[in-house]
This record gives structure tokens, sequence and C-alpha cells, in this order.
């Protein structure tokens, strides 16, 4: 169905006049019949009044937030497909915002294409909505999971919906990236949270020994085994259990897992007894499971039983600088809390850390600010007291010039005016390239050429010759 037959009602809402405007250009030309509020309340007060098929909500907002505007949006209107949107993502937000019925939640600053395809599918799908919290207000204690980038705001929703399902989970994501910290966090957002949470590095151990603490053994079913033992799996009853690197596990040990997933039960070795067993499992790997099954090197069944929800952790060099400076904070806070005493950092020191690729990822990072921390003086991290590594590999002369964000209007422009200011941004963001500029819009190239120049075509094919001349020279 085209929108521009039967357009949707969208209600945008966003402190911010910017945010707005940047939001309701792209969705008019798209086809959606877009209002705008800028607070909570006046978006309660249009939901009371008015039907919109999909909302975007900013979750901070001064007075009423955007987590009351998803909670009274599901009380008089429950169909509405609820967005929230924020530049402060955790993993709290997160599962406050899906707990309460949101349909989605993204981050700012946010893509153009991703907006418009969350509305497509919000608009083209009927979705059950969650239900809300039950037993008043949930309290969602600190998750340790530090960055609210793109990416990790994905994860954080995985994690979200993981929490509220009982299905196994395989976090893939390279060595240091947080996978033991993501699995504990599904485990104490989850309804097995108060039972026992095992995490076990299957790398560690040999194929004998990792099946004899995982299923338990029985007396005499080997040298040694003078008793009875219980397995991790019969321990953890009702809990969760973390495999960590399955991809390094035999065929043999892979058949005896799927087995205990399928069956719910588990037999210890030596034994022909099964004892049911409700644990929830999480895999974890840092290599491509995917890959070592196409070679035959991991069973396509239990690839398939562990991968129900999949969650892709990103590498820290892929989590942009404001991450990894919010991650240098939070380490240094943690020091600062041990110690009595403030350390600091200068901003010299900090844009090395940022320039640095972090092949260790969040593991290195907190290792390297664990160092610094101890070879300092006066409490202040400089750029001596880095590694050889980060002075080495960065060089001062290119180090980048933070520069407050451009605004699109300030001086209060019409919205034409700021329709063609937002599609001149794409266009030098593209480098002058329009094809690719319109495609990041919505729109067409002839819709293009109107925008930046309202008297007629001819005035838009000249200006965009001229962006083709200067592209040239």
């Amino acid at each position: 169905m085209s929108t521009k037959d039967s357009p949707f009602r969208v209600l945008v809402v966003d402190d911010e006049r910017g945010v707005r405007m940047a939001l309701e250009v792209p969705l008019r030309l798209s086809g959606y019949e877009v209002v705008s509020a800028a607070g909570g309340r006046e978006a309660i007060e249009l939901g009371r009044q008015h039907r919109f098929d999909v909302v975007l909500t900013d979750i901070f907002m001064p007075g009423v937030r955007g987590i009351e505007v998803v909670r009274e949006f599901r009380t008089f209107s429950p169909d509405t497909k609820i967005i929230a949107m924020t530049a402060q993502g955790s993993l709290e937000i997160a599962l406050e915002a899906m707990a309460e019925g949101a349909f989605d939640f993204i981050a700012k600053p946010f893509d153009v294409d991703e907006v418009l395809a969350l509305l497509s599918r919000a608009t083209r799908r009927e979705v059950a909505s969650l239900p809300g919290a039950s037993g008043g207000e949930q309290d969602f204690s600190a998750s340790g999971l530090i960055g609210h980038s793109p990416p990790m705001v994905r994860a954080y929703k995985l994690i979200a919906y993981a929490a509220r399902t009982r299905a196994t989970v395989l976090i893939e994501g390279e060595s240091g990236t947080g996978k033991e910290l993501i699995a504990r966090a599904i485990h104490n957002f989850s309804e097995r949270a108060n039972k026992p949470f095992t995490a076990v590095n299957c790398s560690g151990m040999t194929e004998t020994l990792l099946e004899s603490e995982l299923f338990g053994y029985s007396r005499g079913s080997f040298t040694g085994a003078t008793s009875d033992h219980a397995g991790l799996f019969e321990s953890t009853d009702g809990g969760t259990i973390l495999l960590d690197e399955l991809g390094t596990t035999s065929p043999s040990f892979q058949a005896s897992l799927l087995r205990v997933i399928q069956e719910r039960e588990v037999r210890r070795i030596g034994s022909r007894e099964a004892r049911p067993t409700d644990v929830r499992v999480i895999g974890a790997t840092n290599t491509d499971l995917e890959q070592l099954v196409e070679r035959g090197e991991f069973r396509r069944d239990l690839f398939y039983r562990l991968n129900v929800l999949g969650i892709k952790l990103p590498p820290l060099r892929e989590r942009g600088a404001e991450d990894i400076v919010q991650l240098t904070r939070h380490f240094l806070q943690k020091h600062t809390q041990r110690s009595g005493a403030p350390i600091g950092i200068t901003d010299e020191a900090l844009s090395l850390l940022v320039r640095y690729t972090w092949p260790g990822n969040v593991r290195e990072l907190e290792n390297t600010i664990e160092q610094v921390v101890a070879v300092c003086c006066d409490r202040l991290i400089t750029i001596d007291d880095l590694p050889a590594r980060f002075t080495d590999l960065v060089a001062l002369a290119s180090l980048p010039v933070m520069r407050p964000p451009v605004s699109l209007c300030d001086d209060h422009p019409t919205l034409d005016e700021l329709s063609r200011r937002y599609i001149r941004l794409i266009l030098s963001e593209t480098e002058g390239n329009k094809s690719r500029a319109a495609e990041i819009l919505g729109i067409n190239r002839r819709t293009l050429y109107r925008y930046l120049d309202p008297q007629g075509q001819a005035g838009a094919h000249d200006e965009t010759e001229a962006l083709d001349r200067t592209e040239k020279n």
C-alpha cells in the first residue's frame, strides 16, 4: 500500500525544534501526514483529540517524559505504534520503554533511512503490544553496560526482548566486547534473576573435563570418580548458563549439548538415568558460527537451536568517539571511588584514546585505564602516561578538532527554508552526489531540485550544475 494513496498519521514529539523539523521534512516528502508536539503534555492532549498511527517520541524532555507518553498512549490508543528516541541510550531505558509497550527504540542521531524503514514496518504489520509493567514501577538497577551509540542501542533492544522470553540466545562478538556482561544483563532482568547464573569458558577445558563439569558423573564412571557428582546444569537448575567460546567445542560435546537443549534433561557420565533440568542456555562466541557450520565444523541443528535470538556485539572501534569517551570516564570514576580522590585526563590524551583502534575492545580499554592510573602524576592522565602504542600510531598533528554541532534553525527559518538547508546539508555530506542525497532523503532528483530552488526547475538545475562543477574542481 502506498502511503500517498492512504496517508498514515504520524506524531513527532521532541522539545528540540531542529529535531522535529529534521523528521517532518523527510516524512512529509515520503507521503506521511505529520503533526508535531514540543513536549509530552502537548503530545498526550493531541493523542486524546486525534488518532495517530505512529508516534515518534523523545524520551528525555522537560516536564512529561517520553516514557509517560508511551504509557498514556497505551491506555487511550493501544493500536498506535510508539517509537522511542533518545541520545542517552542505555539498557535500562530500552527495558523500560519496551515494558511500557513501545514498538521500537532508536538512537539519536538517527539515520533518516532507518526511521523511514521503521515507520514502514510499523504501518504495515500488526504487532501485539508488549504488556505493561505489572505491580507498579519496575526498578531497573545499573546494568554495567556503558555507551549509547546506535549499535549499542540495537543491542540493548535485543537484550530487552531476550529478558522477556525464555528463548535460547547466541551472542557473537570479538574478544573483549562484553559478551558475559550481556548474558548477565539478560539473566538479571529476566524471571530467573533470583536463580543461579553460571559462566563456563568452553575453550579452557578439555572435552572430557568440560562434559564432566557440565553434565556431572556417576561413581566409578572413570578413574578418580569416587562419588556421584552433580554437573553445572543440575546445580544451575532454574537459572541461566553461559557457554562461552562454543566454536572450540568437539562434535561429541555438541551432540550432548543439543540433547540437553532439546529434551531439557541431562545424563551424568556413566549413568542411564535422565534428570530433568530447567536451565536457560546462552551461547557466546568470538568466531562466526555460521561459517563453521558451512565448513562442517559446527553442528547445523545445534546452531539453529542456539540462534533463536541472536545478538551481535559491535567492536569498540565501530561504536564511535562518544562511547569511548563515556567508557573512559566510567572506568576513571571506578578508580576515583576506590581511592577517594578524583582522577582526570587531558583532552589531548583523551583524543588519542578516541583515535586508537582497540583490537582488544572494552577489556583493553579498561586495562589501559588501570595501567595509566597507576603511573600518572598528580591524579591527571596526560599523553606522557599513555603506553607507546598510542603515541607511536597516532600523529599529534592529526588530532581532531572538537567543534560544536551546527544548528539548522537558530534563526527560526520557515519550513521550506529549513527543508532546503537540510537537503544542502545532506548534499555536503554526500560530497555533492545528488543521486545518493536523493536516496537518503527518500525523494527523487526532480523533487530535490525543486526544494533547492523554489522559483523553478531551471534555477534548480543551474544550482546543481554549479554543484557538479564544484565537485569536479
